[in-house]
């Protein structure tokens, strides 16, 4: 891996903040160019940002190194930011959905992107064996902490769904995971892979207006939105047929409810 010349990275970087701070896109993107040049991995987020100006196609998802970065140096944070100040509770509807539906208790889970463990410990006395992975070391060592899972993994999704020989999972649950991935097919299909038949996936994901013809876009706050039509074909063309479909506030987003959707489908023999 080549050395990255941070100060000129973090030049780089302040200098497009700054520029679309202050309105200049064409100037602001020019400048998230030069911090890609400098760091092709995109631990910074530069091409998620050019995406949300509108400049270029979004990419298929959010970068990795972009993803562990910002998740590691938010992990001891986390849950004060994510539920106290941006009202998140995607957990506890996912709760409230399954027992509202009469759905489990369940057998195995794999709670992906598992975080700190909120949505596993919401679940925890539902599920016989929980297994978490997150790409983010220091989210998992605070989720060991709990000592809620029986098996945590440092893991990327897709590396993980691809290589996993494990016995497979009854209930598959991706809660503030589509905020950052765009194309969804990876994430489908690997979660079908590793499930029992009549499984259940069970995801939240942003709206995206359906005015919009594209399946996905980066929004205003560098977060992936999706629309309802793009998440209906693509669970069908994987194998899953929708359980439900609930309309929900994911979290606030500068004062205002960011609208998202709350999806369970099951697998289909």
């Amino acid at each position: 891996m080549a050395k990255i010349d941070e100060e000129a990275l973090a030049e780089a970087y302040n200098r497009a903040l700054a520029l679309e701070k202050a309105g200049e896109i064409d100037a602001a993107v020019k400048a998230y160019q030069e911090v890609l040049a400098i760091d092709p991995d995109d631990h910074g987020g530069a091409s998620v940002r050019i995406a949300a100006l509108g400049r270029g196609e979004a990419p298929p998802k959010a970068p990795d190194a972009y993803v562990e970065t910002l998740f590691d140096q938010h992990a001891e944070a986390f849950e004060d930011i994510l539920v106290e100040q941006l009202g998140y509770a995607v957990p506890a509807m996912v709760r409230q959905r399954l027992q509202t539906l009469k759905l489990g208790p369940f057998k195995r889970l794999l709670d992906i992107g598992c975080g700190t463990g909120l949505t596993g410990g919401t679940l925890r006395d539902m599920v016989e064996d929980m297994t978490g992975i997150d790409i983010s070391e220091n989210m998992v060592e605070i989720a060991h902490e709990k000592d809620l899972y029986e098996t945590l993994y440092v893991a990327e999704l897709e590396d993980f769904l691809e290589d996993n020989d494990d016995e497979p999972f009854d209930l598959i649950t991706a809660t503030d995971v589509l905020p950052y991935l765009g194309a969804l097919e990876p994430l489908f299909f690997g979660a079908a892979e590793n499930m029992v038949a009549g499984g259940l996936l069970i995801f939240s994901s942003e709206t995206l207006a359906a005015t919009n013809e594209r399946p996905f876009i980066v929004g205003p706050h560098q977060r992936y939105l999706h629309s309802e039509a793009y998440i209906r074909e693509r669970l069908d063309a994987t194998g899953f047929d929708i359980v439900e479909i609930s309309e929900i506030n994911v979290r606030m987003q500068d004062g205002e409810p960011s609208p998202g959707q709350l999806v369970i489908a099951r697998l289909r023999a």
